[in-house]
């Protein structure tokens, strides 16, 4: 993008809404997302900070009055300066606190969405990290009433769990004064911003313990991992419209060193956005997630992270299994231009693009957990496959009938003329009929439909075949009678070769089957392997976090606010113990297998059927028959 559009915003009825051209741009964004959102209160310079990040002097509205310039949440899509094949998201929210909007619960909308889709959240203010900076973070105290992360009890506090999915956090102080000194000592920025945070014991004079401590512990709660910087110049000229006009002897030196060491650290520690378990978001994906938050906001409901992994999972498993099966079809379909084919060759192009369909499909995928769409694209596969079998049978059927309606035109010229009707016309028929038949096998002996066309020919000949032998006189009704148990000895054995073929191509197609299956398989394991991985990784960030803080609190002596960590801790082990997936998979690749057993089974018995039903017929022929003409047979 060239430059920012408008994301979200506020719809005539006052409700939040996604823009429709802005979710067109993320649908086309297929490659993983770092999303870098921007908060704080109105006139700050964040649009600056924005700007900056997307290597620009301008793009995000500037301004240099009182009024806010951004309203609602814009977004813009860059390249990743630093991470190859990756998107870069820079999203700019509207102020908080601004006079114009009379709605308080705008603000905590604003502030929950941007929380929800970032991988980074700035936190831009002024001046110094103060109780009243603190205070004025109030939206992150109301982020448990604002964000669910299970729908299965909508009373239950689950806010020890937003520490899965809630972004990293990065303080923005602008027009920082003072030097960096803790009890004269010097200290870096993020020990400013710990002591900012610390938590306080006893009684003060103003606030109660539990009013001043409570948003410093949201925020350790909520964002254990923390950065931050402070900008020790005036904002005034990142304001003025005309920016893009001033050299940089107008800037700080030491504020672009700033502001460059600001985004280096973004661009290099910044992660790719990931939902719950650890799915990467694409843009596609965030385009979804966006909809699905402001939907149910405006609904004036809560948003709910599970609720919304499931819908995604809905929509991106069925897209998915929609991108597999065109990948099979179009690669089908430019092998259809060349049918007829052997089957061998139609079986082997099946299997390359049904494993290439797989991993269109698994590259897209996510929390098919029972193997529902997995399933659903592997029988739309197989039912592709049996229809453009069909279509080769049917061409190659055309094709036969073409070599023997070539070969047998001068034997109909000759039937036509009544050149058999005569003494050892039924010699001459059958000497023909075999050169044709032999010429024939020698042209379309790799035909899948060879066989069974012979068949059919030499029955429909065999009418023609009946009427020369009642016709010629010199054959005796002896001669007549043995003559006629070869023909149909003969049509006999054509039948059980084209029995035998249909055989030999159904095991064809079962052992193509087989290895696809064995490949899909493999493939799923593969998945299952990763997300199993992303899973743990997931677990440890967690209980690094985690300890992380029950250290802090037992460092700073909040003993009882530790014994509560441990309590989430050993809950956390739990819930993670329970939600481990090794038995999930192992249970979906048993069910594959076995599903596939059953039809190649079913398949078989079929088979077995139709051959015993032949043979019962052919032996039938041979009871009827005389003796003496068994024994001639």
């Amino acid at each position: 993008m060239d430059k920012p559009v408008c994301f979200i915003d506020t719809g005539s009825d006052g409700k939040l809404r996604v823009q429709q051209s802005a979710l067109q741009m993320l649908q086309q964004i297929q490659q993983p997302v770092v999303v870098v959102a921007v908060v704080g209160l109105y006139r700050t310079g964040k649009s600056y900070l924005m700007n900056r990040l997307a290597g620009k002097q301008s793009g995000f509205a500037l301004g240099s009055t009182i009024e806010s310039k951004t309203k609602g949440i814009w977004m813009w899509c860059v390249s990743h300066p630093t991470k190859a094949g990756t998107t870069l998201v820079l999203l700019d929210t509207e102020g908080l606190g601004d006079v114009d909007r009379g709605d308080p619960k705008h603000d905590t909308n604003i502030f929950s969405l941007a929380v929800l889709l970032s991988s980074t959240l700035v936190y831009n203010s002024r001046g110094t990290i103060d109780n009243k900076a603190v205070m004025d973070l109030q939206y992150v105290t109301e982020l448990s009433d604002c964000i669910k992360v299970k729908s299965s009890d909508e009373d239950a506090d689950d806010s020890s769990e937003f520490v899965k999915f809630f972004p990293s956090f990065i303080w923005a102080v602008r027009d920082f004064t003072l030097e960096l000194k803790i009890d004269g000592k010097d200290v870096t920025e993020d020990e400013y911003l710990e002591f900012a945070l610390k938590l306080k014991h006893g009684n003060l004079k103003i606030l109660s313990v539990i009013e001043y401590n409570f948003p410093r512990e949201c925020i350790q709660k909520f964002f254990p991992s923390r950065k931050c910087f402070t900008f020790p110049f005036p904002t005034a000229l990142e304001n003025m419209s005309s920016l893009e006009s001033l050299n940089s002897a107008d800037i700080s030196s030491e504020f672009l060193k700033v502001t460059d060491h600001f985004c280096q650290f973004v661009f290099h520690d910044s992660c790719v956005k990931r939902l719950k378990d650890g799915h990467t978001v694409t843009g596609r994906v965030l385009g979804h997630l966006a909809k699905t938050y402001v939907d149910t906001i405006s609904s004036g409901a809560v948003p709910c992270l599970e609720n919304a992994v499931i819908a995604m999972a809905t929509i991106e498993n069925e897209a998915a299994v929609k991108e597999g099966l065109q990948v099979y079809q179009s690669g089908m379909e430019k092998l259809k231009d060349s049918f007829p084919l052997e089957l061998k060759n139609v079986s082997s192009e099946h299997q390359h693009l049904s494993s290439t369909a797989t991993q269109a499909f698994m590259k897209r995928s996510f929390r098919d957990t029972d193997g529902k769409y997995l399933k659903s694209l592997q029988e739309n596969i197989i039912k592709l496959f049996d229809e453009y079998l069909c279509q080769n049978e049917q061409a190659s059927k055309k094709r036969c009938e073409e070599i023997l309606s070539s070969l047998s035109a001068p034997m109909m010229k000759k039937l036509k003329q009544g050149f058999y009707t005569k003494p050892g016309g039924y010699d001459l028929f059958c000497k023909d009929l075999e050169d044709i038949e032999k010429k024939y096998n020698s042209q379309a002996n790799k035909e899948v439909k060879a066989e069974e066309v012979l068949e059919e020919f030499l029955k429909q000949k065999s009418v023609d075949s009946e009427a020369i032998l009642q016709a010629d006189k010199k054959l005796s009704e002896k001669e007549k009678k043995i003559k006629k148990e070869k023909e149909k000895a003969a049509i006999l054995e054509q039948e059980i070769k084209a029995r035998d073929e249909k055989q030999r191509q159904l095991e064809e197609k079962m052992e193509a089957e087989k290895q696809s299956n064995e490949e899909r398989m493999r493939q799923m394991k593969e998945k299952m392997d990763e997300e199993m991985r992303l899973q743990r990784e997931e677990a440890e960030r967690v209980m690094d976090r985690k300890l992380r803080e029950q250290a802090d609190l037992l460092e700073r002596s909040f003993k009882e606010k530790a014994d509560r960590m441990s309590q989430e801790i050993e809950e956390f082990k739990r819930q993670n113990a329970e939600s481990n997936r090794a038995g999930e998979f192992a249970a979906i690749l048993e069910n594959s297998k076995r599903r596939h057993e059953e039809e190649m089974a079913m398949m078989m018995q079929q088979r077995r059927e139709q051959m015993m039903g032949m043979q019962q017929r052919a032996i039938q022929q041979i009871i009827l028959r005389p003796s003496d003409e068994c024994c001639i047979s």
